[in-house]
């Protein structure tokens, strides 16, 4: 049985709907970066990158620490396992589903 918190499974999908977060995961996923680097390929301020940080934090996908006058992000780990453990038991469904009226995606019309 799929244990994930619903609540949180919203939260994660919701945010990661914007773009400019799904970059700024993908930035992460290489390490930790400053908010500095992180609005380097952006055409915003850092207050605005900062509010997109802030979003991601609170739906637990990111943490920061404060080294000075420096933010810097990294990747919660685990915090996406929910969503994954989502999409692996819908992959199954769909699997089931695919066998159940033999229908496929690699099948040709």
């Amino acid at each position: 049985m799929v244990k994930y918190n619903a609540e949180n499974l919203n939260d994660v999908f919701s945010v990661l709907s914007d773009p400019t977060r799904r970059s700024i995961i993908e930035q992460l996923s290489k390490g930790e970066r400053s908010v500095q680097e992180l609005a380097e390929p952006f055409d915003m301020s850092l207050p605005a990158i900062s509010k997109h940080l802030k979003v991601l934090e609170n739906a637990g996908l990111v943490t920061q620490r404060k080294e000075g006058r420096y933010r810097y992000y990294s990747i919660k780990p685990d915090s996406m396992d929910g969503a994954c453990e989502w999409m692996d038991a819908l992959k199954q469904l769909w699997s089931r589903f695919e066998d159940m009226f033999g229908c496929s995606k690699n099948k040709k019309q």
